[in-house]
């Protein structure tokens, strides 16, 4: 149930189309849809909470996933599924072939067109930026996740540490920005530089990324969480997805 099928129910409701208790039922029937395969939709999130169910691809079976997509496809919604492996992703767009995979960031979407090859656009709302080039399957899967969920998103890539005078000509669209989804492995450290150029809230997601990053990630997260610049929140290990929602609810206050 979309927001306008809510909107038209008490629509209905208003104008005595409906009784209240047949408004009620059908208000309570739509949470859940029960399908196959151990599969419980969640088709009332959207409207409950302005972010429709998201699909996670790892530990779901091929059967699962196609329940999935077709409950939430069903149900009148855009479909998002996230860390896709490429085998995942080309079985599920070989059952429906309108879907498009995205196999570096490894999502999915149905119903939904997602523009993941570049050229990436340098402004936004929302803005992504990586520490390393290496970083880019993680940032491409908060870049697809803030544009499926309607944010204006803008991506840099590869301005860490290492060079950091390659982020001077990105400051002023960093700096007007109302999020930025930071992106760095290994010492983690980008996030706090940023923090200390521009006013713009900052999520740090460390990455697993870096043949010297030993801890997977452990490291990073540590970095991010002592920031010593004010303004850095810290999401969990490779968490672009969460990264990105996070930023669309704080964009839509």
């Amino acid at each position: 149930m979309t927001r306008d099928d809510l909107f038209q129910l008490f629509t209905r409701l208003a104008s005595g189309a409906v009784s209240p208790e047949q408004a009620l039922y059908s208000f309570q029937t739509q949470p859940v849809e029960e399908l196959a395969q151990g599969v419980t939709l969640d088709t009332h999130r959207l409207a409950r909470t302005g972010q429709g169910e998201v699909v996670y691809g790892p530990g779901k079976t091929i059967p699962q996933l196609k329940n999935c997509v077709q409950g939430l496809a069903d149900a009148g919604q855009p479909v998002l599924v996230t860390r896709l492996s490429a085998a995942k992703g080309e079985a599920l767009v070989e059952i429906f072939p309108d879907a498009v995979f995205h196999e570096h960031s490894g999502l999915l979407t149905l119903g939904f067109s997602l523009e993941l090859d570049g050229p990436y656009p340098h402004s936004g709302e929302c803005i992504v930026v990586t520490a390393g080039a290496s970083d880019m399957g993680v940032a491409l899967e908060a870049y697809g996740t803030a544009c499926f969920f309607g944010l204006n998103c803008g991506l840099v890539s590869d301005v860490g540490v290492a060079g950091v005078h390659r982020l001077t000509p990105h400051i002023e669209n960093l700096s007007k920005a109302k999020v930025l989804i930071v992106v760095a492995g290994m010492d983690g450290a980008l996030p706090s530089v940023l923090a200390g150029l521009v006013p713009t809230p900052i999520l740090g997601v460390p990455s697993t990324s870096g043949k010297d990053n030993m801890l997977g990630g452990v490291s990073s997260l540590m970095a991010m969480l002592n920031s010593c610049s004010p303004g850095v929140a810290a999401m969990n290990i490779d968490n672009g997805f969460g990264a990105a929602a996070f930023a669309s609810k704080l964009c839509a206050k």
